[in-house]
This record gives C-alpha cells, structure tokens and sequence, in this order.
C-alpha cells in the first residue's frame, strides 16, 4: 500500500534539519542534511506505520489533505 504524508523540516541553529510528521503524533527524526533528513523521515514513517499496524489501528494519510503557506505581517 502507498501512502503520501506531509513533512516538516526545521533547520536547527547548531545544523542538520529536525523532521517532523504531523499527521503523525512523536513521529520526529534529524538529518544532518534535507537528503538525509528525507531518507531519515521515510525510515520513521515506516516504522511509525507498522506498529501501527502491529497495533491494528487505522492508518491514514495526507492523501487528501491540502497544504497552504500563509504569510502574516503584524505591525
């Protein structure tokens, strides 16, 4: 089965990029670069989904989920 999630990468002052997944609670990893970032939040995804699975919950994804950028200027 395919799923589609979205990411987050915040790059982290001392260097690497922190991930995160938000439609999945805990599931965080870090790479020291976006490829690695990217590799390293395919691998927690994976595991995230199998206990999931393990568990027999349901699993969901973005698959259906829009995605906008809102840019606020605040005097």
């Amino acid at each position: 089965m395919q799923y589609t999630y979205k990411i987050l990468l915040q790059k982290e002052p001392e260097g690497g990029f922190t991930v995160t997944v938000p439609s999945l609670p805990g599931c965080i990893t870090y790479g020291e670069d976006v490829d690695e970032a990217i590799a390293m939040a395919k691998e927690a995804i994976a595991l995230y989904l199998e206990e999931m699975q393990e568990r027999g919950e349901e699993i969901r994804d973005n698959s259906e989920t829009l995605e906008y950028s809102l840019q606020l200027q605040i005097a």
